[in-house]
């Protein structure tokens, strides 16, 4: 992923964990990807791909921020070093700052958009503030409402925080209304920092340290930190509805991955795939860290200016990285029914105890097991069906009378 404006952005959501970063910068950075830098991570990404099509995944902070001349001259470059390869573009935004031309533009290009949205107004509003502590959430149906005109393809991605978590169905049934058929929930888990973080101007816990053999002591959790349990059962509220009426339809990311698994498919996610590593990302300056939640000096990898990306996602150093989530899976993990579909989620939320008193585990495994454990036998019936060559979309069937999953060829 590149950064081109790092953390900065021009909302003040409550959980986000990314907008401190500007502190581990010199007072008065430029946050913006120069020139320079945008035309080598354009060049040296591109060479570094192997495969004939080439993603590019723009986020921040907030990316539109840069401006749109930004953005034209990136895809200049694509055009100039695309070297016969397919090259295509993801934007995440929170999509306040979305006009006709932006849209055109984005339409024009064939853009993928993430927009940043948690809900009906009274629950995006809980978190997602601007900076002078306004609500943002007209804003960001404006932006949608352009998407829609101009025929951009676009995603829902729904942070889960704590409250939000209250209004599964509502949530879900608000984005269906307004025309979402990509939606992807994700978990807000971050600990409390200590004094020393404090100190550094950080509000939340630098992720638990992947290379060494010890865990930090487990540390309390924000107050917009999602509870261990409930995550769970929001997305197990979704998933009843989704099943019954929406299979086919709408496509939730978070169900789509587990059936992945069920299907016996390698992992499309880096949270449920039994290594990481390979989602290193770029920031405005050129630096490239080993994933945007270990963002911090310890994990610097080196500078486009100066290395070659594919060199440094295969460094030692990052090898490792990748390797530490598999290596350090507790043994309560390595038990787990269910570790085929999870494979212990995200290093950074691993800073529990075990029921045997083993560090590492993580803080969501108390929803993961719950989430698993429900969808199992529906999975497993969609399973069987994408095995026989048959839509997934036939597990609806069974709500209405019995559901015959055809055997044989």
């Amino acid at each position: 992923m590149a950064k081109p404006v790092g953390p900065i952005c021009n909302l003040d959501c409550s959980y986000c964990f990314y907008l401190e970063k500007e502190q581990l910068y010199p007072p008065r950075e430029r946050f913006s990807m120069s020139d320079d830098v945008l035309r080598l991570y354009v060049q040296r990404y591109i060479a570094a791909q192997h495969t004939p099509e080439v993603e590019f995944t723009w986020q921040g902070g907030e990316p539109t921020l840069l401006g749109l001349d930004f953005f034209q001259r990136a895809i200049a470059y694509q055009r100039q070093f695309a070297d016969g390869k397919v090259i295509r573009n993801t934007l995440q935004t929170n999509g306040t700052l979305l006009t006709d031309d932006w849209c055109a533009f984005l339409a024009r290009e064939n853009f993928m958009v993430g927009i940043s949205l948690d809900g009906p107004r009274h629950v995006h509003d809980l978190y997602r503030p601007d900076k002078r502590g306004r609500s943002s959430f007209d804003d960001v149906m404006r932006g949608i409402g352009l998407l829609k005109r101009h025929n951009v393809e676009f995603n829902v991605l729904v942070t889960v925080a704590r409250e939000v978590a209250r209004y599964p169905l509502e949530i879900y049934r608000f984005l269906k209304a307004e025309g979402a058929r990509h939606i992807q929930f994700n978990p807000v888990v971050e600990r409390q920092p200590d004094s020393a973080q404090v100190s550094q101007g950080l509000h939340f816990a630098v992720p638990p340290e992947l290379r060494l053999h010890t865990l930090p002591e487990p540390a309390s959790v924000t107050v917009q930190s999602v509870e261990p349990e409930v995550y769970g059962d929001f997305l197990i509220a979704i998933f009843d509805e989704w099943v019954r009426h929406d299979v086919g339809e709408v496509h939730v990311m978070n169900f789509e991955w587990a059936l992945a698994s069920w299907c016996q498919l390698p992992a499309s996610v880096c949270l449920f795939s039994p290594r990481c590593g390979k989602a290193a990302i770029v920031e405005h300056d050129g630096n490239v860290y080993s994933c945007d939640h270990y963002m911090y000096p310890e994990y610097l990898l080196g500078n486009l200016k100066t290395d070659d990306p594919a060199v440094l996602l295969a460094s030692a150093a990052q090898q490792a990285f990748g390797a530490a989530k598999e290596e350090k899976l507790p043994a309560y993990c390595l038990q787990c029914d269910y570790r085929f579909a999870c494979h212990g989620e995200c290093p950074k939320n691993r800073f529990v105890n075990a029921p045997n008193g083993e560090p590492g585990l993580n803080y969501l495994c108390p929803s993961y097991k719950k989430y698993f454990r429900h969808l199992t036998p529906y999975m497993n019936a969609m399973a069987e069906l994408v095995s026989h060559k048959q839509p997934a979309s036939l597990i609806m069937q069974a709500f209405d009378g019995p559901l015959i999953v055809p055997l044989g060829k």
